[in-house]
């Protein structure tokens, strides 16, 4: 008998903790973040112009809108895909959270030294783009996919 019958029945993966992203957890992600791309948008166009124009910040809130837009669109595109690249995915988002973050934080309270962040997000955008291109995670993305018309 195992001294811990309640750890004895967990299965551990044996290539340590690894979770796996699933695809609908990856499609309700992507929706809030294109939820909070728009919401974004319309906060910095209405309820934050007069604070940005006076920062002096309004392009770089909606550089910020532009980028996190984009990079949803993408992330809802790879979570369609027949085969789902979690590492692009991750990247993606990890690029908005950092990037797009950095940004809109920058925006708001104007600390200049918030922009050094900013690059490291635009590397994992970077990162996420090379990662769609050049790795596939299964034979499927070398097969042609048919869509159906009607």
């Amino acid at each position: 008998m195992h001294p811990l019958p309640v750890l004895s029945s967990l299965q551990v993966p044996q290539r340590g903790l690894e979770y796996p992203m699933t695809r609908l957890m990856a499609l309700r992600v992507t929706a809030v973040l294109g939820f909070l791309a728009v919401a974004l948008g319309a906060f910095g166009a209405h309820g934050l112009k007069a604070m940005l124009a006076q920062n002096g910040t309004a392009a770089t809130w909606e550089t910020a809108v532009l980028y996190h837009f984009i990079h949803v669109l993408v992330m809802l595109w790879l979570v369609n895909r027949p085969s789902f690249s979690t590492g692009a995915w991750l990247s993606f988002f990890l690029g908005i959270l950092v990037f797009s973050g950095s940004l809109y934080t920058l925006a708001i309270t104007n600390i200049k030294w918030l922009g050094a962040i900013t690059p490291l997000g635009g590397v994992s955008f970077l990162v996420g783009w090379l990662w769609t291109a050049f790795k596939s995670d299964s034979a499927s993305t070398h097969q042609s996919v048919h869509y159906p018309l009607s």
